[in-house]
């Protein structure tokens, strides 16, 4: 098993990709050897002006770039339509549905080492696993579900609009409807993390006010 202090097990992954996996806490050649002594799915995640040689020299490739969307209150910019709504009690088949098949932008959606039906159900995993938590939110247009948020604190970790409602011009009022919730309930500051290419994601968080930080590369590698 790789040490902790350099390498840590990321166990809500493996029964999705069904093989060990880890996240390397910092590209250092002390990671990289210890990386070779424990097979499995390896990800690190570095900054973008960083350099890559050794990743590439170990076999690493890349998947994603992540940026964090963020805002305060006083910076967000409303789009209130009486159409959207937000509930704490939604149906966990009801989002599940909306959730198999939506995250084409995600990391291992992107990794053509990953089957697209194992990445698939790490999502699904993951929704079902923060709805048994009561961390989801049911994104309501007229009063029927049409997307979701599971919500850590003031932090969106995942979030998905329902195929029917894409391109129509809705997110923004159902998105509304969330942040002004969360504004409500407290949350001084919201904030997010999506890929560098979804461009609706980065276009809607813009359009709502945010800006953007902490943005990272994301590589892979499997250990055979």
């Amino acid at each position: 098993m790789a040490s902790r202090s350099l390498i840590d097990p990321t166990p809500w992954d493996r029964p999705a990709l069904g093989i060990d996996t880890f996240e390397i806490k910092a590209a250092t050649p002390e990671a990289m050897a210890q990386m070779q002594r424990a097979p499995g799915h390896y990800t690190v995640k570095v900054d973008p002006l960083a350099p890559k040689r050794l990743l590439h020299e170990h076999g690493f490739y890349y998947c994603d770039t992540l940026i964090e969307p963020y805002c305060a209150e006083k910076d967000f910019v409303a789009h209130r339509s009486p159409d959207a709504g937000v509930t704490r009690n939604v149906a966990l088949d009801k989002v599940m549905q909306i959730c198999h098949g939506a995250f084409v932008h995600g990391r291992f959606h992107r990794d053509f080492n990953v089957a697209r039906a194992r990445a698939d159900a790490r999502y699904d995993r993951w929704l079902a696993e923060m709805h048994a938590k009561g961390q989801v939110y049911g994104l309501l247009y007229r009063e029927e579900p049409a997307g979701f948020a599971a919500v850590i604190g003031s932090k969106l970790v995942l979030h998905a609009l329902a195929e029917a409602h894409r391109g129509r011009g809705r997110a923004r009022f159902l998105w509304t409807a969330l942040c002004e919730a969360l504004f409500a309930a407290g949350e001084p500051e919201i904030s997010s993390s999506i890929s560098a290419a979804n461009l609706a994601a980065l276009n809607l968080y813009a359009r709502l006010g945010f800006r953007f930080r902490n943005t990272v590369d994301v590589y892979h590698r499997v250990v055979q």
